[in-house]
């Protein structure tokens, strides 16, 4: 349940009609995202994800860190944890079990990278909803409906220029609520962070792949 809640996401980095345009307001605002992620050498930061039913009944909350640098990243929560090294997705389920596959299996989701950074040009149709306050809000939905989910808003910090909210709404009318906390853009991170040590896990974790 964490795996598939994080990549609805995490991250995912958010109705159109079936003639909606992709938006240049909203292009513009995504656009500058983009190139100020680009620009990061890795990113760490605390998240909460909220999670409701189709009838908006309060459903759980978790929270954990992330930390992304390019393609890999690294995703804990309680004992749960993701290790991506760009090629290669180890799902720990915080008991005994380490589900193995390749990341790009999972294109039918929103990777932790992809809710930060590139992924609306070309896989979705988006519009700029409100610029009210302190958040630009744009609205995207997926251009393939087998997506596992059926639309995603997202908040843009206007100081920040730093997707730091969004809700997501599934194929089942489920919504998550996922917030970014504590982002840090500048702190140092090695390579071996992403590497998978089966020596971490316990000895008698069984590996699935």
């Amino acid at each position: 349940m964490f795996k598939k809640q994080i990549l609805i996401v995490i991250l995912s980095i958010f109705s159109l009609t079936l003639f909606a345009q992709k938006d240049p307001a909203a292009k513009k605002v995504l656009d500058a995202v983009s190139a100020k992620v680009k620009t990061f050498k890795g990113v760490k930061a605390d998240f909460t994800i909220k999670s409701f039913t189709s009838k908006g009944k309060p459903n759980g909350v978790k929270t954990g860190n992330i930390v992304i640098k390019g393609q890999k990243y690294l995703l804990k929560q309680g004992k749960t944890e993701i290790i991506c090294d760009s090629k290669t997705i180890w799902n720990f389920d915080g008991a005994k079990t380490i589900t193995v596959s390749p990341a790009d299996e999972n294109n039918q989701t929103l990777s932790p990278q992809n809710l930060l950074s590139n992924f609306y040009d070309k896989d979705f149709n988006y519009k700029l909803i409100s610029s009210a306050g302190n958040f630009y809000e744009i609205e995207l939905t997926p251009l393939d409906k087998r997506k596992s989910f059926k639309k995603v808003n997202v908040f843009v910090d206007k100081t920040k220029n730093m997707i730091t909210k969004a809700l997501i709404l599934d194929q089942s009318n489920n919504k998550l609520e996922f917030s970014l906390n504590n982002l840090n853009t500048t702190a140092p991170i090695q390579d071996n962070l992403f590497t998978f040590n089966k020596s971490n896990y316990p000895k008698d974790v069984e590996i699935l792949d």
